[in-house]
Parts: C-alpha cells; structure tokens; sequence
C-alpha cells in the first residue's frame, strides 16, 4: 500500500507565490510517474505537471513559466512551486503516484490540498 499526502495549499494574493509538498511512502515498488493534479469547483479534474519515469515533465499550457515541478528522492517527495498565481489557480490540487507491479498498474491520490487565490 502506498500512501500520498499533500501540503501546503492555504489562500495568497493574485501575483503570489506557493508551494505544495507531496510526501509518498508505504510499500513503493517501482514508480513509474508521479503528477500534480487540480480540480476547480464545477469543473472536471485537470492535469498540471506530471513526469514519467525517463521523460521531462510535462506541464499544462496554462502554468508553463509559473508552475515548476521538482522532487527530492531521499525524501520521496515532490513539490509543485507555483508562482505569479491568478484567480484562475484556485482549486483543489492532488497529487497522484502510479506505481506498477509486473502487468499491473496501481493509481494512488492524496486527499488534496486547496489553493485559493483572491485578493
């Protein structure tokens, strides 16, 4: 079983900056990508950085140039900076980890973290 939680959401300033942690331990076997995820009220669930195992990150159209994606392995975490936030960004964010375990693929979401952006 592998657990995901995410931090650091909170409400900031349009022009602001945050930055969300997302710790994943349990029993990680292999990972084969790892992804920011946002969902705004109303509004289906979206991608936002996401990297696959020997690929670069991949981020929505959006956030390019805002939103950088980064990880620190020791610690099993990533982190999604965000800077120059607009009221658009206001969302809930998740962080989700697949994992694969000979043929089979496993998806794991954290609980989420909200992101308000308003003045």
């Amino acid at each position: 079983q592998v657990q995901v939680v995410e931090s650091g959401g909170g409400l900031v300033q349009p022009g602001g900056s945050l930055r969300l942690s997302c710790a994943v331990s349990g029993s990680i076997v292999r990972i084969s990508a790892m992804g920011w995820y946002r969902q705004a009220p109303g509004k289906q669930r979206e991608l936002v950085a996401v990297v696959t195992s020997g690929d670069p990150i991949n981020y929505a159209d959006s956030v390019k140039g805002r939103f950088t994606m980064s990880g620190d392995n020791a610690k099993n975490t990533v982190y999604l900076q965000m800077n120059s936030l607009k009221p658009d960004d206001t969302a809930i964010y998740y962080c989700n980890v697949v994992t694969k375990v000979a043929t089979t693929t496993f998806y794991y979401w954290g609980q989420g973290t909200q992101v308000t952006v308003s003045s």
